[in-house]
């Protein structure tokens, strides 16, 4: 059989991981060359959505296990059971390749965005779900200074509501001094693979909002290239300051999302819906990572967009501006709303 699309895109060097941990998409993606998987509030309320006939005894036993659990307790619980199965799958990657590959991550609660060590103290319960969990924390200041910190405990990371070149830097950055922490505490070198995730898709959504709000007049395809833009731009300076951590992109809006980003060293967790139809493209894959975004579409947005400038000037923000960043509120917003959507669908089984 031909190898697929997604096959071939891992064969260039990209590194595919699916964007759901829904158990049966998460088994295809596997099949066609998936080396990992992330989770969110929106995704795990998705999956436990899309199979409530397994997820649901779940709960009620869970419930019945703990009949003293708050709503939030409970929610919990049936996340970190969604993580576990889930883990489980890529259990077997992660073991063949020592560790390199066969990661889930597994986001902290999104409601501790502003605390940092409420932050450490979840990721370090969540990071004993299994030995293949990686934790995402926001990459706002005080996200980023949970994250160094748990690389320094020899904990995987992975950076999420991450738009900006500068919070891609700051973030590696600190993943740099967290990791050099590590290894001279004895942690092993080949342990630690911490991520940095750009949100691609996000970025072009932020684009089109300001854009509408602000009433600029501007070529309307400008605005899908303004995620790739971001990436490749991170892609370059990671390679020039040799940062150990990996890119990768996320919250895919079209195919450029994908076919412009194909390249060695990088990652791309794509969902289900998409990679899917990515798969059925009359399209063969080819190396377009290091490829630059035409010239003039980047001066558009550049001139046009001061937003734009903020994500793709190397000092675009200082990290105490990451939070207020209108992606980040709207992202964080956004799980906020998914988590407390799920803690909704835990009361309706309570009560």
């Amino acid at each position: 059989m031909p190898a697929s699309r997604m096959q071939q895109t891992v064969a260039l060097g990209t590194e595919f991981w699916s964007d759901s941990c829904a158990l049966p998409e998460l088994v295809e993606a596997i099949d066609h060359g998936a080396a990992g998987a992330t989770s969110n509030p929106v995704i795990v309320g998705a999956a436990v959505s899309a199979d409530t006939a397994k997820w649901l005894p779940v709960l009620e036993r869970l419930l019945r296990e703990h009949p003293g659990d708050t709503e939030d307790d409970a929610a919990w619980r049936l996340i970190e059971a969604v993580a576990k199965e889930a883990a489980a799958l890529l259990e077997p990657l992660h073991k063949r390749t020592g560790g390199r590959q066969g990661y889930l991550s597994v986001q902290v609660s999104p409601k501790l965005y502003r605390s940092t060590e409420r932050m450490i103290e979840h990721g370090l319960s969540l990071a004993a779900l299994a030995p293949n969990i990686a934790l995402k924390c926001p990459s706002t200041k005080e996200g980023i200074a949970a994250m160094e910190e748990l690389t320094a405990r020899g904990i995987n990371v992975n950076a999420t509501v991450s738009f900006t070149v500068s919070q891609a830097l700051a973030t590696a950055e600190a993943l740099e001094r967290g990791m050099d922490r590590a290894f001279r505490q004895g942690v092993s070198r080949e342990r630690l693979h911490p991520y940095v995730t750009i949100m691609v898709g996000r970025v072009d959504d932020h684009m089109k909002r300001v854009v509408a709000r602000d009433a600029v007049l501007l070529d309307p395809g400008c605005l899908d290239w303004a995620g790739i833009a971001v990436f490749k731009k991170a892609h370059q300076l990671f390679l020039q300051r040799r940062f150990r951590s990996t890119l990768l992109a996320a919250a895919y809006r079209h195919s450029l999302h994908w076919s412009e980003l194909i390249g060695e060293g990088v990652i791309q967790s794509i969902p289900y819906g998409w990679w899917k139809q990515f798969n059925g493209l009359d399209f063969t894959p080819r190396q377009t990572l290091t490829v630059p975004v035409a010239p003039g579409m980047v001066e558009t947005l550049h001139h046009k967009l001061p937003d734009f400038r903020r994500a793709y000037d190397e000092e675009g923000m200082r990290p105490e501006e990451f939070a207020a960043y209108g992606a980040s509120v709207h992202t964080l917003r956004q799980f906020l709303g998914g988590y407390q959507q799920l803690v909704e669908w835990v009361r309706d089984q309570m009560l």
